[in-house]
């Protein structure tokens, strides 16, 4: 009489973890978009492209990418075009990552989004600093990067975001052709033995000066479909910048250096 409801009740729990984890897998992007509400946008004073400290290490500082390498050729010298002091994502070649893996950091960083940009939403623009790169394609932790300079799209895709799943506190983004800088405090998540989260991904990231994230306690790495959890048990990671095929513009960067704490 009481192996009946206990054989119910299992039977039910395990219906509905199959269920979900179908749901997982067979939804789509558009699931997760959040359109409102939408961040206000600022106006930024002059920016501060800041020398780097004493005690930073220096990712790119305008002469080699000796301290990056390709992601899906671990090793293998990152091949995006060097020219005046500043590095481009290259079409075709895929994303690069940092040869060094960090724990908890402080990271400056400086990007420009083409002049004379075309397309729409996603599609204008698109690249991606992921803050601690666990596994192989997009997998990590990712920081939007996008032209949100009158450029509609879901505000948890747009710049500053923590790629869908938190939208930025505001807008400052500023018009195409024009320098910008994320400046990124990033505390590592913490694992217990058995790979249990002990203690969540946080990040503050200020964008053009402004705070856009603050102390953002992040729910897992990025999911493009589904929800994001914390599934794989990592420790200090590279970082990695993405090459967004079909979607990439020729987005450059440039004074990159970061301080481990």
């Amino acid at each position: 009489m009481i192996m009946k409801p206990i054989t119910f009740i299992l039977t039910a729990l395990l219906t509905t973890s199959c269920y979900m984890a179908s749901a997982q897998n067979n939804g789509k992007p558009e699931d997760t978009e959040v359109w409102e509400p939408i961040p206000k946008s600022v106006v930024t004073g002059k920016l501060n492209f800041a020398k780097a400290p004493s005690d930073a290490l220096i990712l790119f500082d305008g002469k080699n990418l000796d301290e990056w390498t390709m992601t899906d050729q671990l090793g293998a010298a990152a091949s995006w075009p060097i020219e005046k002091g500043i590095f481009t994502v290259k079409k075709g070649t895929g994303n690069i990552q940092t040869k060094k893996s960090f724990g908890n950091y402080q990271l400056h960083l400086e990007f420009r989004i083409p002049k004379n940009i075309s397309g729409t939403g996603q599609g204008r623009g698109n690249s991606g600093l992921f803050l601690a790169a666990i596994g192989p394609g997009d997998a990590g932790y990712e920081l939007q990067i996008l032209d949100s300079y009158n450029n509609k799209t879901y505000v948890n895709g747009m710049a500053g975001s923590i790629y869908k799943q938190f939208i930025p506190l505001a807008n400052p983004a500023l018009a195409p052709g024009e320098w910008q800088t994320y400046d990124v405090s990033w505390t590592a998540p913490i694992f217990n033995a058995d790979g249990s989260v002990a203690s969540p991904a946080r990040v503050t990231v200020l964008f053009n000066g402004v705070t856009v994230q603050n102390n953002t306690v992040l729910l897992g790495p990025t999911q493009y479909i589904g929800k994001p959890a914390y599934r794989v048990k990592h420790g200090a990671s590279p970082i990695k910048l993405q090459a967004h095929g079909d979607k990439s513009e020729p987005i450059s960067f440039r004074n990159i250096w970061i301080r481990e704490l």
